[in-house]
């Protein structure tokens, strides 16, 4: 049987408050298999954003064990992490980050780029067809200042793809947008998520999107109080 895509142990997470130290995770277990859509929920102040954090290679835990594609990563050195969060993890953010003077073709081609060194046609054509899988092919060579917030967000999509990453990590990717659009991306979501079998985790405060997800895992005062299948079909 092939490795979860994410698989979270005893994970805990502390910072140094004054001269004591304050927890804010405390034994985190999840697993989360290939192929998963699954919504992390919780109060402002639960600790999702550093559980991202952790996920996302972009910190390391406290103590615990946290696995990504059967990688244990706890103790990996600085440059076996960037490539490993690099190669295997793609990330929506609820601000976009692209570059405003980049085009929308050069924004996706960012993390091959960054992997590879030196841009080429192979890079140039996985990025076209990624930008035409979103619906932008026709904005392709647009700067991404002179696009929607809509538009932006699906640029940002493509650029999360751009690896085939095992995993992506949504951080309130509607969380900026209008009720129409926010369901239009969120369609996009589940439909890379059905087409290519991307695992994804997508922090959301809206309990609508959430309701789409296939599972819903529950974080309130650094722990998960709730991991549950959601039995609603997709929309």
């Amino acid at each position: 049987m092939a490795d979860p895509v994410l698989r979270l142990s005893g994970i805990r997470k502390s910072y140094q408050s004054g001269d004591s130290e304050l927890e804010v995770l405390h034994g985190i277990d999840l697993t989360l298999q290939r192929g998963e859509f699954a919504a992390l929920i919780g109060p402002s102040g639960s600790g999702k954003s550093t559980l991202l954090n952790l996920i996302g290679l972009l910190d390391r835990p406290s103590g615990g064990h946290l696995f990504i594609d059967g990688d244990e990563t706890s103790t990996l050195p600085e440059g076996e992490i960037t490539r490993l969060r690099g190669q295997r993890i793609g990330f929506v953010f609820q601000h976009h980050l692209l570059i405003p003077a980049f085009t929308a073709l050069e924004n996706v081609m960012m993390p091959l780029l960054v992997d590879r060194g030196r841009p080429d046609a192979a890079m140039r054509e996985r990025a076209a067809a990624l930008l035409a899988g979103v619906g932008l092919a026709d904005r392709a060579n647009h700067p991404a200042s002179k696009l929607s917030g809509g538009q932006q967000q699906r640029v940002a999509i493509a650029r999360a793809l751009a690896m085939r990453p095992a995993l992506v990590l949504a951080d309130e990717p509607t969380g900026n947008l209008d009720t129409h659009t926010a369901d239009d991306i969120f369609a996009l979501l589940r439909e890379v998520n059905q087409r290519e079998g991307t695992s994804f985790l997508i922090v959301t405060h809206d309990p609508r999107l959430a309701a789409r997800c296939d599972r819903i895992v529950e974080l309130v005062d650094g722990s998960i109080v709730s991991d549950r299948p959601h039995a609603e079909t997709p929309g």
